[in-house]
């Protein structure tokens, strides 16, 4: 979530949550016929408890939405650019340039070796400059971050929206797809607006990013979300969730990512590491990455 979307949302933030807790432990919950037996699903079990699963993040999957580092960057964009190559990340997620242009921020990207692979953008203002853009920068995806009607005639017409914009982002050879919150999981009518937005929109053109706190915090189940929607589903936001339902940096919360992960990894690209609003940045980025990096599933 980047820019006037970030602080619509937040701004909406307390009518959105809803009484998601009991879906937290979402892996934990869902039973997966089709994936294991009894016999199988014992030993993913007990693989799990001791640490040893059988599959692992490569490293060039794992990225991070420059949204929670900016703070940092703001204050100093360059230092932090430097840092996250440290940490390890050689991928992020855009959700701006902080005042730089696109070739600039490209050189920033380039000379610390840090690809920017994936993007947020609007698709209301200047279409082919976003897109120009984009291209400069190198982004292989971009996202919408937030959208939100109050009727189902609204998302049916943005899906639209997001149709003819994903044609003219697919012609400059970048996929558009979506990213949600958790009030798309709340129904308008008896009706999903997720549901209305999948439905509305061509499957070969818009591809979903899933953001696993907010589709918990809605009480979906991502593990469905993924099935429904297969092979729509190409990017995670990894960011993890209290039992009160608190943001925290990915393993500090309940949500089991292994299980998931387990359960939906073909056609995963990328596990974005996120927070909205970390106390310090550098640290969330450090614990995501080393999350991520060691985790077995």
């Amino acid at each position: 979530m980047c820019g006037e979307e970030a602080e619509k949302f937040h701004s909406r933030r307390s009518v959105l949550r809803g009484a998601a807790t009991a879906a937290v432990a979402v892996g934990a919950a869902v039973a997966l016929p089709g994936v294991a037996g009894a016999a199988s699903a014992q030993s993913a079990q007990e693989s799990e408890s001791s640490g040893h699963g059988r599959h692992r993040i490569p490293v060039d999957k794992i990225s991070i939405q420059l949204y929670s580092l900016r703070t940092a960057l703001e204050a100093d964009l360059e230092g932090t650019l430097s840092a996250l190559a440290d940490i390890g990340y050689r991928k992020v997620e855009l959700a701006g340039t902080y005042g730089r242009s696109a070739q600039e921020f490209r050189g920033l990207l380039d000379k610390n070796h840090i690809q920017a692979s994936s993007t947020h953008v609007g698709i209301d203002g200047d279409l082919d400059q976003t897109i120009a853009d984009a291209k400069v920068l190198g982004n292989t995806r971009a996202n919408v971050p937030f959208a939100a009607f109050d009727t189902i005639q609204g998302w049916k017409d943005f899906g639209g929206r997001m149709d003819a914009a994903a044609r003219a982002f697919l012609k400059a050879g970048i996929p558009l797809g979506y990213h949600n919150h958790a009030h798309e999981f709340a129904a308008i009518d008896g009706v999903l607006p997720y549901d209305v937005l999948r439905a509305n929109t061509n499957k070969r053109l818009v591809h979903l990013e899933i953001d696993l706190f907010w589709a918990v915090d809605g009480g979906a189940d991502p593990i469905e979300v993924y099935r429904k929607n297969f092979p729509r589903t190409t990017q995670y936001h990894v960011k993890d969730r209290t039992a009160d339902g608190q943001m925290v940096d990915p393993g500090q919360g309940v949500i089991d990512f292994p299980r998931i992960f387990r359960a939906t990894r073909p056609n995963l690209a990328e596990y974005i590491v996120e927070h909205d609003q970390p106390a310090d940045p550098l640290s969330t980025a450090r614990n995501g990455f080393e999350y991520l990096r060691h985790l077995r599933f």
